[in-house]
């Protein structure tokens, strides 16, 4: 089965599906073996983890699909929703990261109608390009997948620009030109959550960002107001960095802290795969 059926028939299925944000192949792997369904590759997260930079348009199109690839093969059994961020340009642009995402193995690709360049969801300073020209984009991406075997999420910033009406008639629009899953970003209020679903005939997806605009829900609330996927983008990315500093803390000459809980390096040796990898080197060992 497809990485892209697989998310079809997930989407298909009764209740909200909660889904962690990776950022490279071992995050994706641990989203993975741990049993969740379906796994976000972040901008966010792998600006940070690839450049050490904000999610501000630093990064390209070729740096997101090297990641992409190694994130698709690390969490091969479940799908995986790839943030195509602008789309990298216009309307070709568009279908063609959507062309190289599906190849790259990708359930699905993200395509938002922010001005490049972009910027976070959740943070300031960010533009939306014209009503039109954003429906058009996803026309472009759609038109695309007809060839590629991939879903498209359609996501409007206009929320913070322009007003939730304004960003509620853009995602009627994306819906309309056959985006798959509908994503409007930083919704303030519940009522604005419960309003936007409500709207939409396709599965909607949240987004969860502690210290963001739009408010933490458990996924119970999340599964009674309608949506169908409850992203956390960051947070693994954020207990990554208190850990790596905890330790770093530590290993300060003359600092009090003790070592902070970590793993053992025989589980670390399990996580990365080396038992499976020694049971099947044993195969192709020639007799000396």
């Amino acid at each position: 089965m497809t990485p892209a059926q697989k998310l079809r028939d997930l989407l298909a299925e009764p209740g909200v599906h909660v889904m962690p944000g990776c950022f490279d192949a071992l995050s994706a792997k641990l989203v993975a073996d741990v049993g969740f369904k379906v796994t976000f590759m972040s901008g966010f997260a792998v600006s940070a983890a690839r450049l050490g930079l904000p999610d501000t348009g630093l990064i390209s199109f070729a740096e997101m699909l090297d990641t992409l690839r190694n994130c698709c093969s690390a969490a091969a059994k479940i799908p995986l929703i790839g943030d195509g961020d602008t789309g990298y340009g216009n309307a070709l642009n568009v279908q063609r990261t959507v062309t190289e995402y599906a190849r790259a193995g990708a359930a699905a690709v993200m395509i938002e109608d922010q001005v490049s360049p972009k910027k976070c969801g959740h943070t300031r300073g960010k533009d939306v390009i014209s009503r039109e020209e954003a429906r058009l984009k996803i026309r472009a991406a759609v038109d695309a997948k007809a060839n590629a075997d991939i879903l498209i999420m359609a996501r409007t910033d206009a929320r913070a620009v322009h007003g939730f009406d304004a960003a509620l008639e853009r995602c009627r629009d994306f819906e309309a030109e056959g985006a798959d899953i509908i994503f409007l970003e930083a919704p303030e209020t519940e009522a604005e959550m419960r309003q936007f679903c409500r709207a939409m005939k396709k599965p909607c997806m949240a987004n969860l960002v502690p210290g963001g605009k739009t408010p933490i829900l458990p996924p119970a609330q999340l599964q009674d107001i309608g949506y169908k996927l409850a992203l956390y983008p960051v947070m693994l990315m954020s207990s990554a960095v208190a850990a790596m500093q905890a330790t770093l803390a530590a290993l300060r000459p003359g600092a009090a802290e003790k070592q902070p809980p970590s793993i053992s390096f025989v589980d670390l040796q399990r996580v990365v795969g080396f038992p499976d990898y020694w049971q099947r080197e044993t195969q192709y060992k020639a007799n000396t």
